[in-house]
């Protein structure tokens, strides 16, 4: 298979989420044997999209170089990753990606509206002679990359939550990944996002973003609340357990979220895994962790 980028270049701008900042992105063809790489702009500063800039896994999946750093990395790696790009340049004017409607859909639907550019060179898919396994003790996460013959992502997603249950989501190249992954957005559990947001994150956060999880009763003035932070008039609790902010695309889109996350976070090992990757309770930190050391087994 042949590397490939996009056609042309393509423009984004919105707020942050943890950080509410307003940034303008511009995501645009690259030379063969580029990679991904992210350039301030405003600092001129590039950073390559790779696992040994990781800087900060908190909420979110931030990469830094030198004074500059850009967070929220992790939905446009996805996507890129998802629709077969080997090769872009991504230009961003401040420290935090756009979130968007909080998912991959946008950048996918953009992309795929002009199809792609096949480059000379070859594919060289990232090959392990061995197993590697990262695990957290702590939480009880981990990921496990095996050598296999083709690339392909099974998720188990366990906050132990009686409105989530225990999700499971898979990709792989026979998965299509605007419709079945994409679209799928973030989420955060109703009781987090008051502590969140006295952290000085989620300020960018709204309800055309995330998916609120609704996990223990709340009552009428806690919902009033919580839709005065959202800036919204009213809100409610669904039957299922979810903020009325939103319809879920599928029933399991939380899982899918996750998986959509994972496929962007080891993107940051330096290319495409010709490998099979089990992840049980992924997050951004073991994510990270696992690119990294899939990178150095190499």
């Amino acid at each position: 298979m042949k590397e490939r980028t996009l056609k042309k270049s393509y423009r984004f701008e919105g707020k942050g989420l943890h950080t509410g900042v307003y940034t303008h992105m511009t995501v645009s063809p690259a030379p063969a044997g580029t990679g991904i790489v992210f350039v301030r702009v405003d600092l001129d500063v590039c950073i390559p999209a790779s696992a040994e800039f990781v800087s900060s896994t908190s909420r979110c999946t931030l990469i830094a170089k030198d004074e500059a750093s850009v967070s929220t990395i992790e939905h446009i790696m996805s996507a890129l990753t998802g629709l077969g790009v080997d090769n872009a340049r991504i230009e961003v004017d401040n420290k935090e990606v756009p979130i968007l409607d909080g998912s991959a859909r946008f950048y996918t639907e953009a992309f795929s509206a002009d199809g792609f550019v096949e480059q000379d060179t070859e594919r060289k898919y990232l090959e392990l002679s061995v197993p590697v396994e990262i695990k957290d003790e702590a939480s009880g996460s981990w990921i496990r990359i095996e050598p296999a013959d083709r690339p392909c992502i099974d998720v188990t997603v366990d906050f132990n939550s009686r409105v989530l249950g225990v999700q499971t989501a898979h990709w792989d190249e026979s998965v299509d990944y605007a419709s079945q992954i994409a679209v799928c957005r973030t989420f955060v559990f109703f009781h987090e996002v008051q502590f969140l947001a006295s952290q000085g994150l989620v300020k960018g956060g709204d309800v055309d973003n995330a998916i609120v999880v609704v996990e223990h009763p709340v009552d009428d003035a806690t919902v009033a609340h919580m839709a005065e932070l959202f800036g919204q008039p009213k809100l409610s609790v669904t039957p299922e357990g979810y903020l009325s902010n939103l319809v879920l695309n599928f029933p399991d889109e939380c899982g899918r979220h996750k998986l959509l996350d994972l496929i962007g976070d080891m993107r940051l090992a330096g290319g495409y895994l010709r490998a099979h990757v089990t992840a049980y309770k992924p997050g951004h930190s073991i994510n990270t962790k696992a690119a990294l050391a899939v990178k150095n087994t190499l």
